[in-house]
């Protein structure tokens, strides 16, 4: 029970076994009350019925946009810390009754407070339950509030977000991009973003150490690497090279690579590679058949001439010569 209730209760209870008050505090106390109902009752003021819940009777809505999969005890345990600090789960999950299924609540906001909750009481504190608010809410509706209250936080990685949003569009919104932005009130480039990332290859985003890692950002400009064919290719070898690199780590042999040098090395390789000046062979400028000289190579714009130090000035300025006639040919 929120501590809102709480105090409700308290206020209501607290006169029961209690002197009676004197005459100024009984009506400042009912003063309060008369105007707590008649906000009520002109629509002024919302009661909001809250309920402790086993998490076990609830499950995640199938578009819900953190995966669940990925929450582990490393990444929950500043939740489930203040949990145990506080006593209770502060802020109740959104979930929507479910009729005729093996779970009673469908959880729409709430994933992480639903696996701290979950963590703890399969780890000897059995007597915290998960703390639900019920809403009769569409599935876009849905959509909109989880969104509203994820979008800032810095716990759901860009590339759930991408996910929900590419997923959304698609079933709310026909399509539309920009009914879905008018919708959300963010602007069509912003969520652009979002959808270049959820179509980001498979290859790619395995060779991060996890999904979360990738921003969108990171997609951003990757995408117009990714429509070069040559480019392209020499990213999702390098890509694959990485992911063998993470699956080791994930089994304990070697580091993992972190998410900006996976970035940067998956840059570097589409970068297109200066092409080595081509150097001939060479030809041997000399004052007469069988004498040393000058052995002259082009290469690129540039020429390069070599002869042994000691050869001899005629020998030299002959065989300079020689070369010139030949250029001037």
């Amino acid at each position: 029970m929120s501590k809102k209730h709480d105090a409700i209760f308290d206020d209501v209870l607290s006169g029961l076994d209690s002197p009676a008050p004197n005459s100024e505090r009984a009506g400042a106390r009912f003063l309060k009350r008369s105007t707590s109902i008649g906000e009520r009752m002109t629509g002024e003021r919302q009661e909001k019925t809250l309920h402790l819940v086993d998490p076990a009777r609830c499950r995640m809505w199938e578009r819900h946009n953190r995966d669940y999969a990925l929450l582990t005890e490393e990444n929950c345990r500043d939740l489930i810390d203040g949990i145990k600090a506080q006593g209770q789960q502060e802020f109740p999950a959104i979930v929507r009754r479910l009729d005729g299924s093996d779970h009673d609540f469908e959880v729409i906001c709430g994933a992480r407070r639903h696996y701290a909750v979950s963590w703890l009481r399969a780890n000897n504190y059995p007597q915290y339950r998960y703390l639900v608010e019920v809403r009769d809410l569409t599935d876009e509706e849905a959509f909109r509030l989880a969104d509203i209250e994820n979008r800032d936080r810095e716990d759901i990685s860009d590339y759930e977000r991408a996910v929900d949003y590419a997923e959304a569009i698609r079933l709310y919104y026909g399509g539309a991009q920009k009914a879905m932005a008018e919708r959300l009130e963010v602007s069509p480039p912003w969520l652009s973003r979002y959808l270049v990332l959820a179509k980001m290859p498979e290859e790619i985003l395995n060779a991060f150490a996890s999904k979360r890692d990738i921003r969108e950002r990171h997609a951003r400009a990757l995408k117009p690497l990714l429509s070069n064919p040559e480019q392209a290719a020499a990213i999702m070898e390098e890509a694959a090279f990485l992911a063998q690199t993470q699956a080791r780590a994930a089994l304990g042999k070697g580091a993992y690579i972190d998410a900006q040098d996976v970035f940067k090395r998956l840059v570097a390789v589409a970068k297109p590679k200066a092409k080595a000046a081509k150097v001939s062979s060479g030809k041997m400028y000399s004052r007469s058949a069988g004498e040393r000289g000058i052995m002259v190579k082009k290469q690129g714009r540039q020429v390069h001439m070599a002869f042994d130090a000691d050869l001899s000035d005629a020998c030299l300025r002959a065989a300079f010569e020689n070369y010139l006639k030949a250029r001037k040919s």
